[in-house]
């Protein structure tokens, strides 16, 4: 049998007195990350007994809104990528990519 090896992906929040996300921390040992701050974050995770996306999105209070749009932005074009990857699918892909581009051009994000 082959050996397997577990690793963690650990993430914290501290929340103010209404539970309003302050500060956020992760931290990915195999990737050589230690509790590293961070300002927002996006977690998908697929139920396939019950065939659906579990969610858990976080931004703290200081996460100023054009740096959201960034983030938004650069997360939907990381999500094109995975899809490519798991899909293959050339056409979708494209698809999302010109979304992508919309997007970034709508919120004024791409430099000329």
């Amino acid at each position: 049998m082959a050996k397997t090896h577990t690793s963690n992906i650990n993430l914290s929040v501290e929340l103010d007195e209404n539970r309003v996300p302050e500060k956020l921390h992760w931290s990915a040992e195999d990737g050589g990350v230690n509790k590293e701050e961070a300002r927002a974050m996006l977690l998908s995770i697929w139920d396939s007994k019950k065939q659906e996306t579990l969610r858990i999105d976080l931004w703290t209070k200081d996460m100023p809104v054009d740096e959201m749009k960034v983030f938004f932005h650069q997360s939907l074009v990381a999500m094109s990528d995975t899809f490519h990857r798991a899909t293959q699918d050339e056409k979708m892909t494209a698809t999302m990519k010109d979304f992508c581009d919309y997007f970034a051009e709508k919120l004024e994000l791409k430099k000329e």
